[in-house]
């Protein structure tokens, strides 16, 4: 780590270990917004530490960091599992002033994140509909990428603009249903060339990936706390030989998680990373999957309880590794670009990429 990474890590790690509980995990977890609790005091701290916008320009009110920085606070908000829209904040804000305008305090979400739906804007405002926002309800404001007379244009519009459905992911996170009719635009520019035709899509894979890197090495962590403690006939069941087997398993995963996604932000800071962020969300939903069975496993029906906290962590890896699209998506992304290559390109592609990390 460098000094800045190191200076967020402490800040992260200080303030989702002291804020982010299991009590405030189980107040936030309802979806339903009459009963959910907003975690308050957790928001305003993230957003006075400026780890809201990290990659936002000083000159916009942000940190001036980079991606490979911002890989840290991503990564935090997997491990603690912190039931708050700052990766999508995060995302919102940096491309607002990618394309020239200024994020505004609060929260922020994306839309859409699914592919094949679309939005419009003109001269009367914003219309369509787009499903499974996340945080929709709770956003101050909406960054949509949408279709003008002249091309995709980046939109800012005011959360309240929208008519909300409610619903929510497997960890009961918010994923609302958001329509616009003719909604007030705050704000627009040109979508920028650089930028591709989808950086919500892309941009939201590579954060998705950094967050289920985290809690996979939660996981990984509870596990083998919860292997020392267990005991069965009459020794820990982490002196058995196939308890440590499957765990090392987890931890190869969690290793190769962690490096993809890694690897993706630093490509992110190249401008090129396409290959890079699909690679990361397919290793990174392979290790969910196997990291959130062995872990179940080693834990016995006491991790399927509502009161242990293991679940906390394993209903997002199951929730997030589907978001912005799963593996099979990826995976075509990347067999696709190599058949165009052609194979005689593969190995020097790979090192090509290799040599500018």
């Amino acid at each position: 780590m460098n000094e800045l990474q190191q200076m967020l890590d402490d800040t992260v790690t200080r303030l989702f270990g002291d804020l982010v509980t299991k009590e405030s995990l189980q107040d936030a977890e309802t979806w339903e917004e009459s009963e959910a609790v907003w975690p308050d005091a957790l928001w305003r701290s993230v957003e006075e530490n400026g780890l809201t916008q990290p990659v936002t320009p000083e000159i916009m009110g942000g940190v001036g960091a980079n991606w490979a920085d911002s890989y840290v606070i991503a990564r935090a908000a997997g491990y603690y599992a912190a039931p708050i829209p700052l990766v999508e904040t995060i995302l919102g804000s940096w491309l607002l002033s990618r394309c020239g305008l200024t994020p505004p305090e609060g929260t922020l979400t994306v839309a859409p994140v699914r592919e094949g739906e679309s939005l419009e804007v003109d001269a009367n405002g914003l219309s369509g509909r787009v499903t499974s926002v996340p945080w929709g309800r709770r956003a101050g404001h909406v960054v949509v990428i949408a279709r003008g007379g002249a091309g995709p244009i980046i939109v800012l519009v005011e959360g309240s603009s929208a008519i909300i459905e409610e619903d929510c992911n497997m960890a009961r996170e918010a994923r609302d249903t958001l329509i616009f009719d003719n909604a007030l635009v705050v704000d627009s520019a040109p979508l920028t060339d650089a930028l591709g035709r989808n950086p919500i899509h892309l941009y939201g894979a590579m954060l998705r990936a950094a967050q289920i890197a985290g809690a996979v090495q939660r996981v990984l962590e509870e596990g083998v706390q919860y292997a020392k403690d267990r005991i069965q006939f009459g020794r820990p069941i982490a002196k058995f030989q196939i308890i440590q087997q499957y765990l090392a398993t987890v931890g190869s995963q969690s290793a190769a998680a962690g490096a993809a996604a890694q690897n993706a932000f630093r490509a992110a800071d190249r401008g090129d990373p396409l290959l890079d962020i699909a690679a990361a969300k397919v290793v990174a939903g392979d290790a969910a999957t196997t990291a959130a069975s062995i872990v179940h496993q080693t834990h016995g029906a006491i991790g399927f309880t509502y009161e242990h906290s293991l679940h906390f962590s394993t209903r997002r890896l199951w929730s997030w590794r589907g978001e912005f699209g799963g593996e099979a998506y990826w995976a075509e992304i990347l067999g696709r670009s190599v058949a165009r290559r052609g194979a005689d390109a593969l190995w020097s592609d790979l090192t090509a990429r290799q040599a500018g990390l």
